[in-house]
This record gives structure tokens, sequence and C-alpha cells, in this order.
């Protein structure tokens, strides 16, 4: 029997994503047999009466305020948590955290000096990942197409030539929180204004038109190519978190040759950005077929409505066996410096 730290919460603009998705995983794991404890990175252990009223599977449909964040911020344990035995005693620690302060490597790299297995990827891929700036210079290197951009403050002419619409958004926050879809060059500075209440950097990349794909990767398999077609311009927040307010197609209604193609570039990416376990790219397929990349997420959402488990589905994968994988792929990894034990197999 595995004891797994289901770590949670945090103090981005995603925590109740996180707890959405926490929910379900925690859920999972129990159907699996595994001994489960679950952290809130600002509250600590959480009590079984805590699970019940905090892991609902259902999210707002507009992140948490600012003061809020502000409020939960100066709560967080940050290194204390490493201390916490409900981590320490664990065989491994799940996470389901999101934004910067979650998969941006921080939290990975505390968990990584202290000994503890974690789900995901490592302090080097998760930055390298959550910094959208960084990851596009990679995803060019990789020759996975990805959108024309510039980093703010960039001059007239160099916005310009990017074409509209354009795509405004922080360079390290997920969930398309603080992103804006500008016509014209006048509503840019406004753009820029809302993307910089949630990060100090700012990428403008221009706006491809066409379907919006996704893609799952598992250990070194490319999961299920699916679409997302969304009651807004773009798969926003609200879209994202709201029942009914996206159609999602898995697998993708598409010719097998781009299906593979799109599945090629994503493993293309996890392993360019250096991931592992598993990750999800998402994509804008343009109307000529080519595949643009718009960012890979390191540690993606795990909620009733997210994409990944959805993209595990549709190739026979049951939620509980994804969650089940994913500890699998963290208990068999050795030489990391991680805790491994005789416990790790089942």
């Amino acid at each position: 029997m595995t004891r797994v730290a289901v770590l949670t919460g945090g103090s981005t603009p995603e925590r109740d994503v996180a707890f959405a998705g926490a929910a379900q995983v925690v859920q999972a794991l129990r159907h699996r047999d595994h001994t489960v404890t679950v952290v809130d990175t600002v509250d600590g252990p959480l009590s079984a009466e805590a699970e019940r009223t905090i892991l609902v599977p259902s999210v707002g449909r507009t992140p948490p305020t600012a003061a809020e964040l502000d409020a939960l911020a100066a709560r967080e344990l940050g290194p204390a948590l490493v201390e916490l035995r409900e981590l320490t005693d664990a065989d491994l620690v799940f996470l389901v955290v999101h934004g910067r302060a979650g998969e941006g490597g921080t939290l990975q790299a505390l968990l990584e000096a202290a000994g503890i297995p974690y789900t995901g990827s490592d302090p080097l891929g998760s930055a390298l990942a959550m910094d959208k700036d960084v990851a596009k210079r990679l995803f060019q290197w990789a020759q996975v197409p990805t959108a024309p951009w510039v980093m703010w403050p960039a001059d007239r002419q160099a916005v310009e030539r990017l074409g509209f619409p354009l795509v405004v958004k922080p360079s390290k926050v997920g969930s398309t929180v603080g992103l804006t879809v500008v016509h014209r060059y006048a509503d840019v500075e406004a753009g820029v204004a809302e993307a910089r209440r949630f990060d100090d950097e700012v990428l403008l990349e221009r706006f491809i038109p066409g379907r919006e794909l996704t893609c799952g990767v598992l250990g070194s398999r490319a999961l299920a190519v699916g679409e997302i077609i969304p009651r807004h311009e773009i798969f926003d927040y609200e879209c994202k978190y709201t029942p009914g307010m996206s159609r999602e197609i898995f697998p993708a209604d598409l010719p097998e040759p781009v299906a593979a193609r799109v599945q090629s570039l994503a493993l293309a990416v996890h392993r360019g950005l250096k991931l592992r376990d598993f990750s999800r790219v998402d994509f804008r397929l343009d109307p000529e077929g080519t595949a643009y990349c718009l960012e890979a997420n390191t540690l993606p959402g795990l909620t009733a409505t997210s994409l990944f488990p959805q993209s595990g589905a549709a190739v026979g994968i049951g939620f509980p066996e994804l969650c089940d994988a994913i500890c699998q792929l963290t208990l068999q990894r050795g030489g990391q410096g991680n805790k491994v034990g005789a416990s790790g197999s089942r």
C-alpha cells in the first residue's frame, strides 16, 4: 500500500482549480487503495471535515481577487512544508497545484532538496515551461512551430509587425488568467495593464486563427488529440471551468496524419522542455493545417472538466488508472536523490 500526500491549494489565481482537481485525485487514489492525506500549501494538513468542505469538484467563473491572493500569500507555509510529517512520511507527494508558485519550479526545488519524491517535472523543466518566452524559444529550437511574439515593452513597429488581433498575456501564469485579445494598437496598453496584475513580464503574440487542439503526454506516450470549441473568442477561464461553456471532443475529428503530427509535436515539446511523468501541450491549428504550439502545462488540470483526463480516457485510460500511472512513474524513478523505498512498488 502506497502512502500518498496530495499537495494542493496555494496562493495563486488558480487555487480553486487546484482544489477541484484534488477532489478528483483524492477520490481516484483511494479507489486504487492508496493511503491518502491532503495538505494545503497555505493552511497545512486538511482534516476529514475540511476535505468535505474545501475539496469540491466545481470551480467558480472567476479567479480569486488580488486582495484575497495577498492574504493567502501571507499565510503560505513555504519551507516549513517539508517539515510536515504528512509529507516526510509519504512514499510520494502528488502535486495538484497550479500557477507560478506551484508549477514554476520553486516548490519542486524545495521538495527535491528535502529528498521527498513528487509527481511531475523537476525544477528545471517546470521553470522552462512556466516562462512562456523561454519556452517558445525552445519550441523553435525543437523545430516546433509557435506564433510570432514580442515581450513588452516593445516599440510600436515591432508590435504591429505581429499583426492584429494579438494575444496579450502574463508570461508565467496559466489558465488564461490575465489574458486578453486586442484588435487594435490603442488597446494594447490596457491589455498589458491587465496582464501585469498577475505577472511582471508580459508577452504579446500573434493570434492564430483556426482550431484549438490539445494533447496529453504520459511517460513517453502521446495520448489522444482533442479539440476545444469555446463559446467565447478564446478558451478563457470561464470556458475552461464552467460546464457547458465549451465543447471538448476527444479524439478530435482530424485526418490521421494531422493527429499524428500533433502527437509528434507534443512529444517534441515534452522532451525539448525536459519534462517528465506527464504534461499537456496546447496548439492552434490554422486553416492551412499548420499546428502552432501555444504552451506546455507541466501540471495539467485534473478537474471533472479538465482536458488531460479526457485525453487519457480517449485511449482507454480511466481517471483512477491515470492517477495510479502517474504515481508509478514517480516511484520508478531512481538515482535522483528521491527517497524511493521498498514500499514504492505495488
